[in-house]
């Protein structure tokens, strides 16, 4: 079996935290005042991926983590992505304003923004992708799709995985059905009770943007993989046997991954 260190672990959006400088575009004034500012913080990080640095965390591999909020840059995006969903948000997933009225952010402060956040998460990902065999970018999703997607309202699987399409296959295709097969039988216990403990390929995501771009600058496989966040929060707090359950299938599923290679 290949060696562990030969897998990178991606977690682009787990953390909740927003630099002074956005803090205060977001809150103005409002940025010393602690209720806020912790609201705020706390609105953040449960849109983003709450966790998914424990979930995915696999001792023995590589571990590339995003500090920041991806509403402060999403580097699960193209730098040049203007979309609503794009790169720089204005509004979280519900769609409501991150910034007061008005408010507009200029290209200077754009660019400002992604050379500080954005381009050395993407050099750092880039530097040890070529030392890696397989990239696993780890993500989670909302139980339904949001206001701010393109499934709004639909219920989602307890798993996803994102190896491509096959005609832009980020995975060898030939190894979708083992792939698929392994995260069923790692993650089995864990999502069993859950509303839908389907593990999809492809379903309501593909592919995920750094699986694409540095798995082909690279050269190696990659995919993502997509929890629902249902699976192991209770109204916003984790719940630790979940964590701990779907971790251990995590670490079962990589390893087969990473075996599939071989």
């Amino acid at each position: 079996m290949p060696p562990l260190s030969d897998l990178l672990i991606v977690t682009p959006h787990p953390s909740g935290q927003l630099p002074a400088d956005v803090l205060h575009d977001m809150l103005g004034e409002a940025v010393f005042d602690t209720a806020a500012r912790e609201a705020l913080l706390r609105r953040v990080f449960l849109d983003g991926d709450p966790y998914t640095e424990l979930l995915y965390h696999v001792p023995g591999a590589r571990h590339v983590q995003a500090p920041w909020s991806r509403f402060a840059a999403d580097l699960n995006r193209e730098r040049g992505d203007r979309a609503d969903n794009g790169v720089l948000k204005l509004t979280g997933f519900d769609r409501d304003t991150l910034y007061p009225p008005g408010f507009v952010l200029s290209e200077e402060a754009r660019e400002a923004r992604l050379r500080r956040l954005w381009d050395p998460f993407d050099a750092l990902l880039a530097a040890e992708a070529l030392h890696s065999r397989l990239m696993i970018v780890g993500h989670a999703m909302a139980p339904q799709g949001p206001a701010l997607g393109h499934d709004t309202g639909t219920p989602r699987p307890a798993v996803c995985l994102m190896p491509g399409t096959a005609g832009a296959p980020t995975f060898p295709v030939a190894l979708w059905p083992a792939l698929q097969g392994a995260a069923q039988q790692a993650f089995g216990p864990a999502i069993a009770r859950s509303s839908d403990p389907r593990v999809t390929v492809g379903e309501p995501w593909s592919t995920d943007t750094l699986s694409r771009t540095h798995g082909a600058r690279a050269g190696i496989p990659a995919f993502g993989v997509e929890f629902n966040t249902a699976l192991y929060l209770q109204g916003g707090q984790p719940q630790e046997e979940q964590l701990r359950a779907l971790n251990r299938g995590l670490i079962a599923f990589a390893r087969a991954a990473l075996s599939l290679l071989a």
